[in-house]
């Protein structure tokens, strides 16, 4: 069965679970347990240790195969890092692409009211 590994700090939309399911043939999503979720989203913004990504590491060794994928966005250096470590462990590493869309409101009391909208449109593997 092929799983999709869900490293982020979203929950997938309709679209994406489609798209996965449609063109990559994905049968289960399996998000980070709570403690990496939260740790997923809260990379610290100063200097994080040199082990800081070992435990998602960890998570994908145990659980991950080479049939699965991983959908990685994040931080930028985290995200780096589990990307080249997917790479070099023979795991398809994955990012969505979306269309965005921006509105820009004036509001009643002078304030401008800024909108982006993020339409999924498939995903992309990561590549050397």
């Amino acid at each position: 069965m092929k799983n999709m590994f869900l490293l982020f700090s979203h929950t997938l939309t309709e679209e994406q679970v489609k798209d996965a399911k449609e063109n990559f043939g994905i049968k289960e999503f399996i998000y980070l347990p709570k403690e990496l979720q939260k740790m997923w989203s809260n990379v610290p913004i100063e200097e994080y240790s040199y082990n800081y990504e070992k435990p998602f590491i960890n998570f994908l060794e145990n659980n991950a195969t080479e049939e699965d994928l991983v959908l990685i966005e994040g931080e930028y250096g985290i995200t780096f890092k589990i990307v080249n470590w997917c790479l070099n462990n023979n795991l398809k590493a994955v990012y969505s692409c979306t269309k965005r869309e921006f509105r820009s409101n004036c509001l009643s009391d002078g304030k401008i009211q800024n909108v982006h909208f993020f339409k999924h449109i498939r995903f992309k593997v990561y590549e050397f």
